[in-house]
């Protein structure tokens, strides 16, 4: 049956692999600044270094970006496997519980299309990877319940931390780890069952707080989208657990962005949602002397739900209150019990209808196989995402908003300002977002005029959007208005000091006033702030080096620029020129043939090694360079001579 859940689950999920990078992908591949050893100590030291404070899954991303650095194949092989993995470890640990139909929940769950947001987007790597570490440590505290040693504990909570500092939901093992043991037992005792779990409920308490603290500082969950009344919540936490359970039985109508209810304390329609879903859970508990699996599944369901019913700001409450990825780990519960109920009602059948009842679990496999097989291809690109989000959900603002930065990103520039103005009509609730984005838009059509416009009109809508801001300052330095656009760069920096990219728009409006000590110190700045790009930071100070004459400076930090990147033409290029200055005409030819090799055309790189061999007396080859250099831009015959 292992094996049988793990062939099935790969031949489901084959389309995956053939997936692109999505949505915020690349805010989870390892970004330059953090592909170094040093980059590594960042993850794990530095909040706000990654998305989101989850070092032992940024980890695991910077070991996979130098297996397959930009191929996203090799990530979603590692989903995809990690899911398997989440799967059959959810068998054995139904089978160490004795729960019937251990490997029918395996397969369901494996093959279940709700579960395919979490394989199929890399970024959602956190929950499948999370999950091997949670139901790990759930079987070793299993056993560590059954022989009371200390090194299984220990395993038991190492598995568990490393649970949550790949994704913080996981912090609710403990509780569900006590209801699980309630279920075997009828009964809890302090000594025996509460105690070993105290330092783990602490330990996960205190993880949840520090995470919803990163959610609000460094991802923005707060603010007038994030200000909900508690009967909100409490509406929105009702209303999720009911959605989720219905998407859990009938997978239908699955969607990437669902619409956002309009939350009204006011309704009394809407409060059936909050009714219901306590009114379930006293049912149960009063059935508990009949039967305690129920009640123990929903609450473990409710509870592993528990941080993305409302309660705590997240990011994505931003455009919508539920997301299938969000109830990757809770469906475990309802899965296992369901499994466990059709296994009993299996088991009490004619042998004749047993054999019939196999028949129906494949083909229970075999539709929700070809409905994931299906799911998959949703999630093959960015356009078919949002093309397939905005046919279910065509008010959905950050559809559209997303579709048109994929189109411009893709050259197709008059498209984009469309899906742009169509955004804007969807009463968004960040218009500020899209404004900024149609601004850029706008000015990357030549239309600089309107992007100053749009700028302006988003910074009215939140003054401290500080990429309005920065874009508002680029727009006017291409104007010409460089003062104007030099005040709002220090006026963002004095806010966000971290903002590199300010920092470097700063450091060249800063040398085209002719202040070049001003943008050194700019660009020293930007280095120590560890910038994504490191190596054009390193490039231009080397360049503000040259343009004050201090040539050995010049000379170190093009040569740092072109260590960190080999294929830096521009900055082998000016390196050997600054070494031809400096004389060193060996290392100077050395870097304009190297030039010449990553750009064969590169016309100027061809004079200029000329110069240096003429220099160093190598006249027959400088007059070959001379005329390579002439054949391919015939207008520096007169520079020739």
């Amino acid at each position: 049956m292992a094996v049988a859940v793990g062939i099935g689950t790969i031949l489901a999920y084959l389309p995956s692999l053939g997936g692109r990078f999505l949505w915020d992908d690349d805010r989870y591949v390892t970004k330059a600044a953090l592909q170094s050893v040093r980059g590594l100590w960042r993850i794990w030291t530095k909040p706000g270094a990654t998305e989101q404070y989850y070092p032992m899954l940024h980890t695991l991303f910077w070991v996979q970006h130098r297996l397959w650095g930009e191929n996203p194949t090799g990530y979603h092989g590692v989903s995809l496997a990690t899911h398997v993995a989440s799967a059959l470890l959810f068998g054995l640990l139904l089978r160490r519980l004795a729960v019937p139909g251990a490997w029918l929940a395996a397969l369901v769950f494996a093959l279940h299309p709700v579960h395919v947001e979490s394989v199929a987007w890399i970024a959602e790597q956190k929950n499948t990877i999370s999950l091997v570490f949670f139901l790990a440590a759930a079987l070793a505290y299993l056993r560590f319940d059954e022989t009371r040693r200390p090194s299984h504990y220990l395993a038991a909570l190492a598995l568990f931390v490393l649970s949550f500092l790949s994704k913080s939901v996981t912090v609710t093992l403990p509780a569900a780890l006590l209801v699980a043991l309630w279920w075997k037992r009828g009964t809890l005792g302090w000594r025996r069952d509460v105690c070993p779990l105290v330092p783990w409920l602490l330990l996960g308490g205190g993880a949840g707080v520090f995470s919803s603290w990163v959610e609000r500082r460094f991802l923005g969950a707060e603010g007038p989208a994030f200000d909900l009344s508690i009967p909100e919540r409490i509406l929105v936490a009702g209303r999720a657990t009911l959605f989720y359970l219905g998407h859990v039985v009938f997978p239908w109508n699955l969607n990437f962005v669902y619409p956002k209810w309009r939350l009204d304390s006011a309704s009394h329609y809407q409060w059936l949602f909050p009714v219901a879903a306590a009114g379930l859970l006293v049912v149960l508990l009063a059935l508990r002397r009949r039967a305690r699996a129920p009640a123990a599944a929903y609450l473990i369901f409710v509870g592993t739900l528990f941080p993305v019913l409302g309660f705590v700001n997240l990011y994505g409450d931003l455009y919508s209150y539920v997301w299938d990825h969000w109830q990757y780990l809770p469906d475990a519960a309802p899965l296992a019990l369901g499994a466990s109920a059709l296994a009993l009602a299996w088991g009490r059948l004619p042998l004749a209808m047993q054999r019939t009842g196999t028949l129906g679990a494949c083909i229970l496999g075999l539709l929700l196989a070809s409905l994931t097989w299906a799911r998959c291809g949703v999630f093959h690109d960015k356009e078919t995402l949002y093309k397939a989000t905005l046919i279910r959900n065509p008010g959905c603002w950050m559809a559209e908003n997303n579709l048109a930065i994929y189109l411009k990103e893709s050259g197709r520039l008059p498209e984009a300002i469309v899906h742009y103005e169509k955004a804007l009509q969807l009463d968004p609730e960040r218009p500020d977002i899209i404004l900024n984005n149609l601004g850029i838009a706008l000015a990357d059509a030549g239309r600089l005029a309107d992007a100053v416009d749009h700028y302006r009109e988003a910074l009215k809508v939140r003054p401290d959007n500080v990429d309005a801001e920065n874009n508002l300052g680029v727009a006017l330095a291409t104007s010409g208005r460089l003062g104007e656009a030099l005040t709002l760069f220090e006026d963002v920096l004095l806010r966000k000091p971290d903002r590199n990219d300010v920092r470097g728009y700063l450091a060249r409006g800063l040398v085209t006033e002719g202040k070049v000590a001003e943008a050194i110190g700019q660009y020293e700045a930007e280095l120590k702030h560890n910038p994504d790009h490191p190596e054009i930071v390193h490039y231009d100070l080397g360049i503000a080096f040259s343009q004050q004459g201090r040539t050995s400076e010049a000379i170190e930090q093009l040569e740092q620029a072109v260590r960190l990147r080999p294929d830096y033409a521009e900055a082998q290029n000016d390196l050997g020129i600054a070494q031809a200055n400096a004389g060193h005409l060996v290392e100077a030819v050395v870097n304009f043939r190297a030039v010449m090799r990553l750009r064969p055309d590169a016309a100027e790189a061809h004079l200029n090694l000329a110069e240096a061999l003429q220099a160093a007396g190598q006249t027959d080859e400088a007059s070959d360079e001379y005329q390579r250099a002439i054949r391919l831009d015939p207008s520096l015959a007169q520079k020739s001579r």
